[in-house]
């Protein structure tokens, strides 16, 4: 591969496969940045307006990965990367593939030993902004993968987002990915869901968003309190306990009702909640739960 060559400021070029919003996002800043995009989309039309301001379209996965060692791909997910590269798969040798797309660590890694077989290197991405984060400094992407080839990229990388390296193995970037998306949605449709009742009694979003922010930016004290005692497997109940957390979901779950909101969020919270308590930890803090969730077997059909 050439980029030993890159490394030394002889080229400035790159290929983006993939041009839904974040694809765009991303052709536009390396325009922006002085780079020759190249960029390919199986909706050919989507490249248009790239091209207007510079980019070079790519009529055939072939052109696109001729056209440089590095691309990046901004995919649905792993399928659909495997459909578009697999009949192109002879194209892969010495190639740099940054795959931006989400899917599960377990797919990432096999995807990562299928481009191995195939001559070419694979580093994950997880993008941590939506595409109009693309481009700003306090932006950014975990990575990882063979920790040269990243090296050997990482000003390209920068140009998009701040870089974030997990190590070696091709799976930890999604692995991070996931577990804030799993944080991030949760978090969110929570915030909906008490809007929801909020609405039902006649308050606006606005009026309820001073007090959505100061209990969701309340979190990370939380988080920080709980950390040592959950890395040290302890769950003392003085600071709270499971019972007292039980009662406070059901208040939760008959003031949905009382509002005429679906109550299936809350009550899949209380039914956790009672679990644990089943379990023997009503005296526990509600970290107890953790062992709930870790054995796969206490899972209700």
């Amino acid at each position: 591969m050439n980029s030993n060559a890159h490394a030394a400021g002889k080229s400035k070029s790159v290929t983006i496969i993939g041009l839904g919003p974040m694809g765009q996002a991303m052709a536009g800043v390396y325009l922006e940045r002085g780079y020759k995009v190249t960029v390919w989309n199986r909706t050919t039309s989507k490249a248009d307006e790239l091209v207007l301001r510079g980019a070079v379209k790519a009529f055939t996965i072939k052109e696109a990965l001729d056209a440089n060692d590095l691309a990046i791909l901004s995919l649905t997910d792993y399928d659909v990367m495997h459909a578009i590269l697999e009949p192109a798969s002879e194209y892969l040798t010495s190639k740099v593939l940054v795959n931006l797309s989400s899917d599960t660590p377990q797919k990432v890694r096999k995807a990562a030993n299928w481009l191995t077989d195939r001559g070419a290197s694979m580093i994950t991405g997880g993008v941590q902004v939506p595409p109009s984060g693309i481009g700003k400094p306090d932006s950014y992407t975990y990575y990882s993968g063979p920790k040269e080839v990243f090296e050997a990229h990482q000003k390209d990388l920068e140009v998009l987002t701040g870089t974030d390296y997990r190590g070696e193995d091709p799976g930890l970037a999604m692995l991070y990915y996931q577990l804030q998306m799993d944080i991030f949605w949760t978090s969110m449709l929570g915030y909906l869901h008490a809007f929801a009742v909020a609405s039902a009694n006649g308050i606006t979003a606005e009026q309820f968003l001073p007090y959505a922010s100061a209990t969701l930016s309340s979190l990370p004290t939380f988080v920080k309190f709980y950390t040592p005692r959950l890395d040290a497997g302890k769950h003392p109940g003085d600071v709270d306990r499971l019972a007292m957390g039980v009662a406070s979901v059901e208040h939760v779950v008959h003031t949905t009702e009382d509002a005429g909101i679906d109550i299936a969020l809350p009550s899949a919270v209380l039914d956790i909640f009672k679990r644990g308590v089943e379990k023997g930890h009503a005296g526990d803090s509600f970290t107890s739960l953790i062992e709930i969730f870790m054995k796969s077997s206490d899972v209700r059909s």
